[in-house]
């Protein structure tokens, strides 16, 4: 091999204005470091100078979810294998820091092997789902703020006020405070607390429109991204846009189900002592995704009977509440795993529906059949309820009608 064409190894630290990249050989040698613009032109620019020094194998880059971004996206189209590296470790500062030994450390981190998680593509469906996320993460926080003030604000409100509000529930409240209108009073103190709760609840109003909104774009894109994951049993559409937002648009990426799990925060970890042998819950990982997992464990264990008929066997076994919801989230993460890298074809409910309109069955009729309530079918034909499961029962019970 020629030395101009020796194999290389990159790595970037990623302010928000300004990308400073290093290059090594293979033996670790620095052969130099530069800074470049955080921009398009700029990761262009940077990716050239690092092949003017020979065959780039590998580049680490730091922040690959924030600042780095765009940058991991500019490497993976051109074709450049991309990993993402951790913040150095506070030890190795002891003797300072500064961007070009930080990129430095990035680059001796992919050559070595210490970093080798693929980031995120960051450039499909499930990016649309986390932004979307983002803004009803907001819009639930501001409604709850604005619900918590109006409550406050009926306490402290002149008497008249306070009990034509008591004893109402916060929509209802939210309700009356809107319909009020602004008038004058020698009370000031009056006119303020109705003019306070009027906007408040107004805003509550368009904060819930808002939400709702947004609720209907994340399940038809959850819908679109995998609606596999979508009609597992416990999985609405904000489970599942936390679950898809941790994968990625490339869950491939995660190369174990045991490693999705950890991800996950759904790994057992040992807590055994002497005689005592025994895992508890794991506290690291992703907290949303692990939260995720939760709400569908209690899903299941209020209306799945294979899952309550675990919960009783284990608790006969000396398991604890704790314990169990452990284990349950183990057996989520394998199931959730397979179906974010393997999706299976689930009926789509479009066909569905028309092949019953077509073989003259109604709601009512296939409802009975299939032993569930007439609203969950029609949940089901307008795309409002996900259930793979009762989909696929569907689908065989129109196929047999019809054959």
């Amino acid at each position: 091999m020629t030395a101009d064409r020796a194999e290389i190894f990159g790595g970037v630290d990623t302010p928000e204005h300004t990308h400073v990249a290093a290059v090594i050989d293979s033996v670790g040698r620095l052969l130099g470091s530069a800074g470049f613009d955080a921009d398009a032109s700029g990761y262009e620019q940077l990716l050239d100078w690092m092949g003017s020094f020979g065959a780039l194998v590998r580049v680490g880059v730091e922040g690959t979810g924030s600042y780095g971004a765009g940058l991991a996206r500019c490497l993976a189209a051109a074709g450049v294998e991309v990993v993402e590296v951790n913040r150095p470790n506070r030890q190795t500062r002891r003797r300072g820091k500064t961007d070009t030994v930080d990129a430095e450390a990035a680059a001796r981190a992919a050559l070595c092997g210490d970093a080798t998680a693929e980031p995120k593509s960051g450039d499909g469906c499930v990016e649309a789902i986390r932004m979307l996320g983002v803004a009803r993460r907001c819009a639930v926080k501001a409604r709850t703020q604005a619900a918590n003030q109006i409550s406050g604000l009926i306490v402290t409100a002149p008497e008249h006020l306070k009990d034509r509000l008591k004893g109402l529930n916060t929509n209802a409240s939210v309700e009356v405070c809107a319909r009020r209108r602004p008038e004058s009073s020698p009370d000031s103190v009056t006119v303020a607390a109705k003019t306070a709760l009027r906007s408040l609840a107004r805003r509550h109003q368009a904060l819930t429109a808002e939400t709702s909104h947004l609720d209907a774009e994340l399940r038809n894109l959850c819908e679109q991204a995998n609606p596999a994951l979508l009609g597992a049993v416990g999985v609405g559409p904000e489970v599942a846009a936390a679950l898809l937002v941790t994968a990625g648009d490339n869950p491939h990426r995660m190369h174990s189900e045991a490693s999705f799990a950890a991800l996950r925060a759904a790994s057992p970890v040992e807590a055994s002592s002497d005689a005592v042998t025994r895992h508890r819950l794991n506290r690291g990982g992703d907290r949303n995704a692990n939260n995720a997992l939760w709400r569908i464990a209690h899903t299941r264990l209020r209306c799945d009977e294979r899952t309550i008929a675990y919960a009783q066997r284990r608790r006969a076994d000396g398991k604890t509440r704790p314990e169990i919801i452990r284990c349950l989230k183990r057996y989520i993460a394998r199931e959730v795993y397979r179906l974010l890298t393997d999706p299976p074809e689930t009926p789509d409910r479009a066909h569905l529906r028309r092949r019953r309109l077509d073989a003259g069955l109604t709601i009512v009729a296939v409802a009975a059949v299939l032993n569930t309530a007439p609203a969950r079918i029609s949940e089901l034909d307008r795309g409002i309820y996900h259930n793979r499961e009762l989909a696929e029962r569907y689908q065989r019970h129109i196929t047999e009608i019809t054959t």
